[in-house]
């Protein structure tokens, strides 16, 4: 009989890493499926709360915030505590949440579940980790674009399905259709994901670029002494850095619209913002973002267990791509946060449709992304990481001109969103390629948690953004013989331009990163 030895065992518990990707790629379909779901009803959900364009943003930002909180501390539990045990606590404190949102009576409910449901946004960068230790080097392109589909794949079904689950059975059953979803996804995990919690990972050769080669200097010696020097959370890091992330959201969206009485309405614009009042109320809210934003950075450089290592995260590549992925979250938020406004609103400012109409316009942005997220994955995998990135960012950039130019055609902004999406896939995944490669691989679930926490704050500002400028041009509008107010034209123009100027700077960016990778060649 052959000898089973102590590694054979282990190598028997480990689930094919094929089946592991596919598991938990569905966690990425059903957490785009959720939020997408849930993009038609924002008019619906302002409405029926009774809050301004600039609080209603806070349905995604206080989502984003939690998870930008929530997914360096993640990735660090992960290491410490194993990573299968950690995802299946971040995915039921999700499932709890989403059941809360759809129990919401009232806004502060709502912001609360979205909260809750935004922790579980901890849970991708620990699935990152078990896949990153599952496949060599040469396939994490593929897989990085595997689930860069899956997440388009939540959004198809989440745009075509959402739509019609608001206008015909209201906003609260987008949360009810995702309970037995996440619970089968628990059972999954669970059941089938088994992976190593100890020890160096398959393929685990520290890599130091994306086109250098393996350091076989690393040892378990290191590989032990950096687990024990991630081995406690930076608690003080982490409220200070959410400190910071709401005080200067709150002062995006307390640029609001002087009340009516302080208002002199005219025959077209509203939007024209008393500068005192402005100061006034977002004065605080800045002083205490720039002071926590400064102890933010004091505690982490003298922290011996810091949240976000500067060691690491300010390496030129590692840096530049977390930028550009930041930046890529910012687009695609502040565009669903934008276009069902800028849809459902009344004409001639907007197209006055239906739930259903939305989904059916932005589709093409899910539609798009579905097919070039595998797609850019095998173009990276032969191409390298930068001449995609630069590409994506030149397309980010030329959609959010079409819209600029183009946002009072429907056919025009599905056609922007597609060029769009075909950008921000390519971009987002060379830059994630860049990153997980440019990570040695014993902090790859830290360095993780840092690029996804920085495309949530990026996420964050998009629709805290797109609120501000909605809330602050405004247009009078007669609406069968009642007088009210929407956001102008000027401002889905001002939400499209800034987006433009974002996705320049990525293009400079990816150049910059082209050329520091050269130099490190």
């Amino acid at each position: 009989m052959k000898r089973i030895t102590p590694n054979h065992k282990l190598m028997i518990k480990i689930s094919p890493p094929w089946k592991i990707l596919i598991i938990l790629s569905c966690l990425a379909t059903m957490a785009m499926y959720a939020e997408t779901m849930l993009i038609p009803a924002i008019p619906t959900l302002i409405n029926d709360f009774n809050v301004s364009y600039g609080l209603s943003s806070w349905i995604l930002t206080s989502y984003l915030i939690a998870g930008a909180v929530m997914t360096p501390i993640a990735g660090k539990l992960s290491d410490i505590f194993g990573r299968k045990k950690i995802l299946l606590i971040i995915m039921s404190i999700y499932t709890l949440g989403v059941l809360v949102g759809g129990l919401a009576e009232d806004f502060l409910t709502m912001i609360i579940a979205r909260t809750i449901q935004g922790i579980g946004l901890g849970m991708f960068p620990i699935a990152f980790s078990i896949i990153r230790d599952q496949f060599p080097r040469e396939r994490i392109s593929i897989t990085t674009g595997i689930i860069t589909s899956m997440f388009a794949a939540g959004s198809v079904i989440g745009l075509s399905v959402g739509g019609l689950i608001v206008h015909e059975y209201g906003w609260k059953m987008t949360f009810f259709t995702i309970i037995p979803i996440a619970i089968l996804l628990l059972w999954m995990i669970r059941r089938n994901v088994r992976v190593s919690e100890t020890g160096t990972p398959p393929h685990s050769k520290m890599t130091i670029g994306p086109d250098m080669k393996p350091d076989t200097a690393n040892n378990n010696t290191q590989f032990k002494a950096n687990q024990r020097f991630y081995s406690q959370i930076d608690i003080k890091g982490s409220i200070l850095l959410a400190i910071t992330i709401v005080s200067f959201l709150l002062s995006l969206t307390y640029l609001q619209t002087p009340s009516a009485e302080d208002q002199s309405f005219n025959i077209a614009e509203v939007g024209s913002l008393n500068p005192d009042s402005a100061i006034n109320q977002i004065t605080p809210f800045l002083i205490i973002g720039i002071v926590s934003l400064l102890l933010f950075i004091y505690q982490e450089r003298r922290s011996k267990f810091p949240l976000i290592d500067f060691r690491i995260f300010l390496k030129p590549p590692i840096l530049l791509s977390n930028l550009i992925i930041m930046i890529v979250g910012l687009s695609m938020f502040m565009v669903f946060q934008t276009v069902p406004i800028l849809v459902q609103s009344p004409a001639p400012i907007g197209f006055d449709e239906n739930a259903i109409t939305t989904g059916m316009i932005q589709l093409p942005f899910a539609i798009v992304l579905l097919v070039f997220g595998p797609t850019s994955g095998f173009i990276i995998s032969k191409m390298g990481s930068i001449k995609p990135i630069i590409l994506g960012a030149i397309l980010t950039a030329a959609g959010f001109f079409i819209l600029f130019l183009f946002h009072s055609t429907e056919i025009f902004i599905s056609v922007g969103l597609a060029v769009l999406s075909t950008g921000l896939s390519l971009a987002s995944v060379g830059a994630v390629n860049v990153t997980i490669l440019s990570t040695p691989i014993e902090f790859t679930g830290v360095t993780m948690g840092i690029g996804t926490m920085l495309r949530i704050v990026g996420s964050s500002i998009g629709p805290a953004l797109a609120a501000m400028y909605m809330q602050t041009n405004q247009s009078l509008i007669d609406i069968q013989g009642i007088t009210t107010t929407v956001p102008s034209s000027f401002s889905f123009g001002l939400i499209f331009f800034t987006a433009l100027m974002f996705s320049v700077a990525a293009i400079v960016m990816s150049i910059v990163l082209g050329k520091k990778l050269l130099v490190r060649t």
